[in-house]
């Protein structure tokens, strides 16, 4: 078994694959049911789009933080890959549906969404660790689709449920996914206390 194999079982991202296809199988059953054809409202695409980002924090981190920062990896390559293919696979699923009536679109909403909250959520990884990392951006988007906000203040505070041609939106999931990028390449998850080992 090479190195790359080991890599992805341990992170159990075949696991995540599959909770990730069925989840959004079931959103887009949900959204045909209840809202018929055509493209979900912002609101659904994003809650959508955070439910695979959920799913993929769980691969962020491996079962040991020591193993995670041996010098013997190039781990900074595997990091920056990792978020790639995450945000990839979170991409893949949202435009499937575009070959379908009902579709989680528009294109650029869904990489806006994705790639902002793919990049909180690894800020959150490398900072307060993987286990609470998703807590910020499902608070942070439920709060923007309770309260959608106008001008632009309020569309940079709300940017996951903005328009795609939303300037400050888009600013702003942009700074969220190269920080978090910058952050979890650089460092890896925040190493877990005694207390989140057992």
């Amino acid at each position: 078994m090479n190195g790359l194999t080991l890599y992805v079982r341990s992170r159990q991202v075949p696991a995540a694959l599959g909770a990730a296809a069925a989840a959004t199988t079931v959103a887009w059953l949900c959204a045909t049911g209840f809202g018929g054809k055509g493209e979900v409202s912002g609101t659904v695409l994003v809650l959508t789009a955070l439910l695979l980002v959920a799913v993929a924090t769980a691969t962020l981190e491996g079962p040991d933080d020591a193993l995670d920062r041996t010098a013997a990896r190039p781990w900074g390559w595997l990091r920056m890959s990792h978020l790639a293919a995450a945000l990839g696979g979170v991409l893949s699923l949202l435009l499937t549906t575009l070959l379908t009536a009902t579709r989680f679109g528009p294109f650029g909403c869904a990489v806006r969404d994705a790639g902002g909250l793919l990049g909180l959520t690894a800020l959150g990884a490398a900072t307060v660790g993987t286990a609470r990392s998703w807590f910020v951006p499902l608070g942070w988007t439920l709060g923007a689709a309770t309260f959608p906000g106008a001008g632009t203040a309020g569309e940079a505070l709300t940017w996951q449920t903005q328009a795609a041609d939303s300037r400050p939106a888009t600013v702003v999931a942009a700074v969220l996914a190269i920080t978090g990028t910058v952050a979890y390449v650089s460092g890896g998850p925040r190493r877990r206390t005694s207390s989140e080992n057992v």
